[in-house]
């Protein structure tokens, strides 16, 4: 059955770019063979986050072992791992004068570790050399290895670990295939447990066919599983050959989540139609107004 195109409501605005600012970080970030979450997804806040000079950067290549249909990142053959990306991200940093950084990455799940080992190579150097600097990393679900993993990330801890639950358990394999609900839960718990200084954080997508009841039972699963801080965004396909939007949800529908999240207990709540798990993350963390 043909899909009925949903017309972009008036509340979902994008600023006009300043394009030398764009092209400036871009220059730099490939001069130091950096890839970045915010262009590979086709994030539509890569105008504002990039004029502000803020990125998240995407290690251990541009390419993914899954292909979810709601993301544009590439699937395919992955590349090799970079073993001077850690240095090439300090380099960044001093170049753009970065005091918040977060980092994420693609599936890797042709890893015994699911890239793990190379997300705590990337804390320990910056830690080592820039105490001052926060880090916050954005990690896989690291199928069927977590616990691995998790050994890994205990020893070179980040400022905020995140790990998107991204929609109900019941959309799961429509949505994320090869991904677990439960797994992906589990993961920020245990962490929490071992790390208990660490802030923990997750992010959902709202608009892929879920109702507002099952975005409740979802926001309840993460706090119970010691989450601190949830960020809640309008999913918005990259183009016509992705999951579909089911519906747009009204800024006061947001307002609405964000009044449960703040009953529940979170210590921080992002909750709007452009809002994603690393937009303006620094502020995130600290609690600020985004």
């Amino acid at each position: 059955m043909k899909q009925t195109l949903l017309l972009k409501p008036t509340w979902i605005k994008l600023r006009i770019p300043i394009y030398n600012e764009i092209k400036n970080i871009k220059n730099k970030l490939r001069k130091n063979y950096l890839h970045t979450v915010c262009e590979e997804s086709s994030c539509p806040n890569i105008i504002k986050c990039f004029n502000e000079r803020i990125s998240t950067i995407m290690i251990l290549g541009n390419k993914c072992t899954r292909k979810c249909p709601f993301c544009d990142v590439l699937y395919g053959n992955t590349n090799n791992i970079n073993y001077y990306e850690p240095f090439d991200i300090i380099k960044i940093l001093i170049k753009l004068n970065i005091k918040y950084i977060v980092i994420t990455s693609v599936n890797r799940d042709d890893l015994y570790d699911g890239g793990a080992n190379h997300f705590s190579k990337c804390i320990g150097a910056i830690k080592r050399l820039y105490k001052n600097i926060k880090i916050e990393v954005l990690v896989p679900d690291f199928r069927g290895k977590s616990d691995i993993a998790i050994t890994i990330l205990i020893k070179n801890k980040p400022n905020v670990l995140n790990h998107n639950i991204e929609t109900i358990h019941n959309l799961y394999f429509k949505v994320k295939p090869g991904g677990n609900y439960f797994y992906s839960l589990n993961l920020l718990k245990q962490y929490k447990n071992y790390c208990p200084k660490v802030k923990t954080k997750s992010g959902l997508m709202v608009g892929v066919g879920e109702n507002d009841k099952q975005i409740i039972k979802v926001i309840k699963d993460i706090k119970k599983n010691k989450v601190d801080i949830i960020s809640i965004g309008q999913y918005i396909s990259p183009s016509k050959f992705h999951l579909p939007i089911q519906r747009w949800v009204h800024p006061k529908t947001f307002y609405f989540y964000a009044k449960i999240c703040y009953i529940l207990g979170f210590n921080y709540i992002a909750s709007g139609p452009l809002i994603r798990s690393s937009y303006k993350a620094k502020n995130q963390n600290y609690g600020k107004k985004i």
